[in-house]
């Protein structure tokens, strides 16, 4: 990138420095738990030091970057196999009632948005492309629409906080299971759509479990395939 004036560093948006680290992050450019040099990155990106600051700062809302007095910037580390087990097991708890719940009216439930976002990615997504941030993208769309037609603010908010879309699909450097995670969206809108709240549950808790199976394949488990349910938790040998 070519270097940029004093004039021309101060224009550059945080929002633009922001995108830019996230996908360096995302994609593992910038290693997990590596710590970030602020005057480095100022001068890779040539734009002034504010920017990144700012920045950093919005990815530690995001839980990517963390600050500690004395050392800086770091990004966090990824998530281990407890971690990945923990987060899921919160997702089972509420979005399979979630989709159950918003699937009541035909007239006012969300299934028209969630086909939409649905076909939306598939006619936007090459198969030969690496779309990881699109995916991204497109699946924290999709369960934030239901989510926020459940119209219940706390669990919206909870759910936020987790941050889980950035940080389950930083265990794998390219958007794998793309088609199985399509086909299980479009299962759960038509559900809705059709304003068929038993099936919506069922193709939610589906998907729940069957992304879990898929991401927890990042990790070697010797004593067999991990399962996801509330009465049986993985043993802490298991961490990564």
């Amino acid at each position: 990138m070519a270097s940029k004036t004093p004039v021309d560093q101060a224009k550059v948006p945080t929002s633009e420095v922001y995108a830019l680290l996230r996908a360096a992050i995302m994609s593992g450019e910038i290693a997990p738990d590596a710590r970030i040099n602020i005057e480095a990155i100022s001068r890779t990106f040539g734009v002034s030091q504010t920017p990144v600051r700012e920045a950093l700062q919005r990815l530690e809302g995001d839980n990517l970057i963390n600050y500690a007095p004395g050392r800086g910037y770091s990004t966090t580390a990824l998530l281990d196999l407890q971690g990945l087990h923990d987060l899921f097991e919160f997702r089972l708890l509420v979005e399979p009632w979630a989709a159950r719940a918003v699937a009541v009216d035909r007239l006012s439930n969300p299934g028209t948005q969630l086909l939409r976002e649905v076909e939306k990615f598939v006619d936007t997504a090459a198969p030969d492309q690496d779309l990881r941030q699109d995916m991204v993208a497109h699946d924290a769309r999709f369960h934030e629409l239901i989510l926020t037609a459940t119209g219940n603010p706390v669990i919206g908010q909870a759910y936020a906080q987790t941050h889980c879309h950035l940080h389950i699909f930083r265990l794998y450097p390219r958007d794998l299971y793309r088609a199985e995670t399509i086909d299980e969206h479009r299962r759960i809108a038509t559900a809705v759509a059709n304003a068929d709240p038993e099936l919506a549950e069922q193709a939610m808790s589906d998907h729940i479990k069957n992304s879990f199976g898929r991401f927890s394949v990042a990790f070697d488990v010797s004593a067999g395939s991990p399962t996801l349910a509330h009465t049986k938790r993985l043993p802490l040998r298991l961490q990564h």
